[in-house]
């Protein structure tokens, strides 16, 4: 079975510091995934580079099997850690630009997640809470039908109920023939969804296996892996 994603020995430096030393992966189709590290690791721009919004100083990358570029783009849906609407947007505003902008775009589904994170159309994106806002981006990203779905910190500085609430939308609305790849270093309160994690530390891949075996293997969670590992 052909990866979703693959980076074979790619590398990528900011100002002569080096944010991936030779990270090579691979997602498989089905799966979502943790990409877990401590801020400062690497998570951001590895998800950057696989999303075609920074090119890599070597190394390949290729999503469904083609090489990262426009076509690739078109496959792939990424929410980054900062939003992507406009502040003077309605909800409403917000659902029509993404319909515009990605051929792929869901509106039915689209309709179906904002009743199920509670979000009013005509709410204004300015007036929306941190958390509020965080289901909205998530709701734009997995209402395109894509391939490969990038999250960067999509509970990052929300409440635990807007995590909880998150989270569940992921499991319940993400194409399970397509994969997801999720960063983060809130590990404890995540890893319930992910089927695989892998550990990045100083831009290098420290670990990489099924959450399973690692509870079987280590009889370790997670969280209990993840600071074994880092060290916290």
């Amino acid at each position: 079975m052909e990866s979703v994603l693959q980076l074979t020995d790619v590398s990528k430096s900011y100002a002569g510091k080096t944010a991936l030393n030779h990270i090579s992966l691979s997602v498989a189709p089905g799966k979502i995934v943790g990409l877990l590290g401590s801020n400062g690791s690497g998570k951001s721009t590895l998800m950057k580079i696989a999303a075609g919004l920074v090119q890599p100083a070597s190394g390949s990358v290729r999503v469904d099997g083609k090489s990262v570029g426009q076509g690739t783009k078109e496959i792939t849906s990424f929410m980054p850690d900062q939003p992507l609407t406009e502040s003077w947007m309605r909800v409403e505003d917000a659902i029509m630009f993404y319909q515009d902008f990605y051929a792929d775009f869901d509106v039915a589904k689209a309709n179906e997640m904002l009743a199920f994170m509670k979000l009013n159309k005509k709410d204004r994106v300015s007036a929306l809470s941190k958390g509020m806002n965080e289901r909205l981006q998530l709701t734009l990203t997995l209402s395109r039908n894509a391939k490969l779905y990038l999250l960067d910190e999509p509970i990052g500085g929300v409440d635990p109920v807007a995590r909880a609430k998150i989270l569940d939308a992921i499991v319940n609305y993400y194409n399970e023939e397509s994969s997801l790849l999720v960063s983060t270093h809130l590990v404890r309160d995540i890893e319930r969804i992910f089927d695989e994690v892998i550990f990045i530390r100083e831009g290098k891949i420290v670990l990489q296996d099924e959450v399973e075996n690692i509870r079987l293997t280590h009889g370790k969670s997670v969280d209990e892996m993840f600071k074994e590992v880092f060290g916290e």
